[in-house]
C-alpha cells in the first residue's frame, strides 16, 4: 500500500524520509529480486541556491528491458551502467516540488529520467518533458505517450516506411511497444500478426488489440511452419523485439524487398552464448533491408509524435494495455517480471498519487 511519509523540519527546509530501490551489485544473468534492495534515506525538498536542479515527487515508474542491461557492467560512454549502491534510474512521471530551473515551476507535472525512489533530485532537467495534456491518464507518459510510444511510432513509420496492404509481423506483440506497432499497422490498412508467450496474450492480441492473427511461440515446435501458416504470401515488415530463433525463422519468410526493423533482442540479453542466425543468405536473395534504431535519435520529433498519437487516444482509435504494480517496495518484482513474461501490456509501478 502507498503510505504517508514522515517529514522532518530542518534548517535547510523540509527533509523527507525517502524510500529507494538500490542496485546491490552488477549482474551477469537476468535480473533477480535479490539483486536489488529497498532502503530509506533522507532528502531535502529544497533546491540548493544557485542550482538548476529540480526536486520531484515520483508518481509512476516505468519498467523497461534496457534497465536490466544497465545492471551489467559496461565500459561504454554511450550506455552507462547503473552504480551499485545507488538507486536505479528509469523513465517516470513526477510532480515538481521545487526548482532552480527557469523552465520548471513548483506544481508542474513532468516525465523523463528519474531515480527509482519516492522523491528525487534531477540534476539535469534537460532530460525532463513538461506534461501539457492531462486529459489522458498520467501513466500514459511512461508508455504510449513516453519512450515506448515514440519507439513504436519511429520504428514503424520512420524506419519500416510501411505501405497500405503490406504484411506485418510483430514479436513480443503484447508488450509496451509491440501492442502499439500492431495497432499502427492496422490503422495503415496492413495485415498484422503478432507472437506472444501465453494463450491469454494471444487472445488479447486478437480480441482487444485488433491483430488479424496471433500465435503462442512457446507452443510452436516449428516457427518456420507457424509463420508460413500465418503468412502464406510472406512478410513485408518484421518488427523485431526478440531476436534469436524467431528472427532466424522470419528470414525464411520475408518477401522481396522486405524490411526488418530491429528494436530489441530480449531473448539474447542474458545468454552466455548468444544464438547464431543461420538464414542470413535470404537477406541477399530477397533483397531484405535490416535496420536497427535507438529511440533517443527520434526524441527531437516528440511534438510531431504527439500530433499523431494524442488524437488517436482521444478518439478511441487506439487501445493501450497497462500492468500496474502498486508501491515502490514491489518495484523489483515488477521489473523482474518483464524477463519471464509475467506482465501483460506496459509494466508500471504506481509510487504515489498526485
Amino acid at each position: 500500500m502507498l503510505q504517508q511519509q514522515k517529514i522532518i523540519m530542518a534548517s535547510v527546509g523540509e527533509v523527507m524520509i525517502n524510500k529507494q530501490v538500490i542496485l546491490k551489485h552488477f549482474i551477469n544473468t537476468a535480473p533477480k529480486e535479490s539483486d536489488m534492495v529497498v532502503k530509506t534515506s533522507s532528502l531535502s525538498l529544497k533546491v540548493e541556491p544557485g542550482s538548476n536542479a529540480v526536486v520531484v515527487k515520483n508518481l509512476y515508474l516505468s519498467c523497461d528491458p534496457f534497465m536490466g542491461s544497465r545492471m551489467k557492467k559496461f565500459e561504454n560512454p554511450d550506455f552507462n551502467s547503473f552504480i551499485p549502491g545507488s538507486p536505479l534510474e528509469g523513465i517516470g512521471v513526477a510532480k515538481v516540488l521545487d526548482s532552480g530551473h527557469l523552465d520548471f515551476k513548483k506544481g508542474n507535472l513532468v516525465w523523463g529520467t528519474v531515480g527509482w525512489e519516492e522523491y528525487g533530485v534531477v540534476e539535469n532537467p534537460e532530460n525532463l518533458f513538461k506534461i501539457h495534456h492531462t486529459d489522458v491518464p498520467l501513466s500514459y507518459y511512461t508508455g504510449i505517450l513516453g519512450m515506448p510510444g515514440i519507439t513504436a511510432w519511429a520504428g514503424f513509420y520512420k524506419v519500416a516506411a510501411p505501405k497500405k496492404g503490406e504484411y506485418v509481423f510483430v514479436s513480443a506483440a503484447a508488450g509496451a511497444v509491440g501492442q502499439l506497432v500492431g495497432q499502427f499497422a492496422k490503422l495503415m490498412g496492413c495485415y498484422v500478426v503478432g507472437s506472444a508467450g501465453s494463450k491469454e496474450k494471444v487472445e488479447i492480441l486478437k480480441n482487444k488489440l485488433g491483430f488479424d492473427d496471433a500465435f503462442n511461440y512457446k507452443e510452436e515446435h516449428d516457427l518456420d511452419a507457424a509463420l508460413k501458416r500465418c503468412f502464406p504470401e510472406g512478410i513485408d515488415i518484421y518488427f523485431d523485439n526478440v531476436g534469436g530463433k524467431i528472427l532466424d525463422a522470419v528470414l525464411l519468410n520475408m518477401r522481396i524487398k522486405g524490411r526488418i526493423v530491429v528494436c530489441g533482442m530480449i531473448s539474447q540479453y542474458y545468454l552466455r552464448q548468444p544464438e547464431g542466425v543461420r538464414n542470413l543468405l535470404n537477406i541477399v536473395i530477397k533483397r531484405v533491408r535490416i535496420e536497427g534504431f535507438v529511440v533517443v535519435d527520434y526524441v527531437p520529433q516528440y511534438s510531431k509524435f504527439l500530433e499523431v498519437v494524442l488524437p488517436l487516444i482521444r478518439e478511441g482509435k487506439i487501445v493501450y494495455l497497462e500492468d500496474i504494480t502498486e508501491g515502490l517496495e514491489n518495484a523489483p518484482a515488477a521489473l523482474v517480471g518483464l524477463f519471464n513474461g509475467r506482465n501483460i501490456g506496459k509494466q508500471i509501478v504506481l509510487v504515489a498519487r498526485e
